[in-house]
This record gives structure tokens, C-alpha cells and sequence, in this order.
């Protein structure tokens, strides 16, 4: 796509732009079947497709489709009634200045050493759901300071019960914040692992939760973006906005997908996914 003139209309956009249309679908269904936004695919495509752009713009186009997809998939799992979002709100307060810090320093760090960490990332996150053996439920009570117990009866009947550390899933969320705000991933792809074994939530109601938070930790990011100029019509915006509209409707699948997928099928997809993903970076990154 890189390199071909306009098409006259001074948006500096082609007719084959139009293609970003099914690439924002298959990304925002896929994206919320794993509660993870689709960021974590789009961005290395992105990174693909336009070689010439840097890390910024890059970032800051698939936060603006993070934060479409993220508000698609939300409303279809409030439907659902999977959403925690007495958790998901604190999470989201607590990802405000590392969103912002993020989408701040991402424009400090070179096109190379960005595709390298961002593989280096994927991977790790991959390998760790891969070899974790799979734990549907809490091993050992938790108790003590901060300890909230949460029960949560979807819209099909099916009732969850899990406790966590409040104090430890808003430290974790502020981290994920600034990182996924780097990364222009959203964060999802972070979280729901982080919420499904660090704080033993069911991984449909994480996956449903994590799509809420993302919905603010990704408006937070673009905002940023948006201050600084880094998203306009002539180089990135208009892209952002076809990928978006294909992945508004994507959302709706993957969230109807997700009531019919078991959560160890979800996982151990999101983990290859990762893997594959990761390689294919880190070799762009390498040169080879």
C-alpha cells in the first residue's frame, strides 16, 4: 500500500485502502473473542504494511481502532451481562497516567528497536500461556487486606463466584496502562492473562471485563495522540477510520463467538497467536 500516489481527493487515501475495511473485521473479531482488542494483530501488520511510518503513528492508529473495537465489543458483552464493572472501573481509573505516559514516550524510541521489544513482548506473553498449566478456578482462597469477592450472574443463567486483591489488580492495571499505551496494543492482550491467573477471574468474565477497561485505556491513549498531532486526515487518521469500521462489526462476532468457545480453547488461541506473531517481528526486526 506503501507508496502509491492518492487518488486525488487530498485525504491521501486509495482505493486500496478500502481493504484495511475486512482486515479491521478480522482483527476486531478476534480480537474481542480473546477480550484482547485486536491490537496486539493489528499492530505488527500495521508495522508490515508501512514500513516507511514510525512507532508513533503506528501506535496511535491502532489505539484509535482499539478504542472502536473496545466500545463494539462492550456494549455486545453488557448484553451478555459478563462485564464485572465495580473491577473493570477501578482497573480503568487506575491505567489514566501510564495511557498517558505511554503514548508520550512512544514517540522517543526508534522504528527498529520498537519492532524488537514489541516481538520480545508477544513472545514471552505467549510462551507463558503455552506452558502454564490451566486453572479454571482459584487454587487456594484468597483472603486478607483488600480481598473482594465478586458474584456475577451473566445473561444465560451461568453464575461465577472469584475473589481477588483489589490493591494488587489496580497496581498491575497501572503498569499494563503505561505498556499497552506504548505498545498501541490496548492492553488486553496483557490483561486478560494478568486477570484470568494472577487474580483468578473466569476467563469469559475477564476476557468481557478487560473489553471494558480497554474502552478507556484506549480513549486515553488517542486522546494523547490526537493533542499532539500525531493522528491527521493526510497520513494516518483516514486509515484508522476504514480499519475501524470493520472492526466495530467484528467486535459484535467475536463477542458471539465468545459465548460459544470454551476458556481454555480461548487461551491456548490467544497464546499461538502471540507466537506466531512474535516470530514474524522480531525477524522483520533482525532484517531477515
Amino acid at each position: 500500500m506503501a507508496g502509491i500516489p492518492p487518488d486525488g481527493t487530498g485525504s491521501g487515501l486509495n482505493a486500496q485502502d478500502l481493504l484495511l475495511l475486512p482486515l479491521g473485521f478480522a482483527v476486531g473479531a478476534f480480537g474481542t473473542l480473546v477480550g484482547a482488542g485486536g491490537g496486539f494483530v493489528l499492530v505488527p501488520v500495521l508495522l508490515l504494511l508501512y514500513p516507511e511510518k514510525d512507532a508513533q503513528t503506528i501506535t496511535a492508529m491502532s489505539l484509535f481502532v482499539v478504542m472502536a473495537n473496545a466500545m463494539s465489543g462492550s456494549v455486545a458483552y453488557a448484553r451478555q451481562g459478563r462485564i464485572d464493572y465495580r473491577s473493570g472501573g477501578w482497573f480503568a481509573l487506575s491505567t489514566l497516567p501510564g495511557a498517558i505516559a505511554g503514548a508520550i514516550v512512544v514517540g522517543y524510541i526508534p522504528r527498529r528497536a520498537f519492532d524488537a521489544g514489541f516481538a520480545c513482548v508477544l513472545g514471552a506473553i505467549g510462551v507463558f500461556l503455552l506452558v502454564r498449566r490451566s486453572n479454571q478456578g482459584i487454587v487456594a482462597p484468597v483472603t486478607g487486606w483488600g480481598t473482594v469477592r465478586r458474584r456475577l450472574t451473566d445473561a444465560s443463567g451461568n453464575t461465577f463466584f472469584y475473589s481477588f486483591k483489589m490493591q494488587r489488580g489496580i497496581g498491575l492495571s497501572a503498569g499494563i496502562g503505561f505498556l499497552s499505551s506504548l505498545l498501541g496494543i490496548g492492553g488486553g492482550i496483557i490483561h486478560v492473562p494478568v486477570m484470568a491467573t494472577v487474580l483468578h477471574f473466569p476467563i469469559h468474565i475477564a476476557a468481557a471485563t478487560s473489553q471494558f477497561v480497554l474502552m478507556f485505556m484506549a480513549a486515553e491513549g488517542t486522546a494523547v495522540h490526537f493533542s499532539t498531532g500525531t493522528l491527521h486526515w493526510d497520513s494516518s487518521l483516514g486509515k484508522a477510520l476504514i480499519l475501524a469500521a470493520g472492526a466495530i462489526p467484528g467486535a459484535q462476532s467475536g463477542a458471539w463467538l465468545s459465548h460459544k468457545v470454551q476458556g481454555g480453547i480461548i487461551l491456548r488461541a490467544l497464546a499461538g497467536a502471540l507466537i506466531l506473531v512474535a516470530v514474524r517481528l522480531g525477524l522483520k526486526a533482525a532484517g531477515i
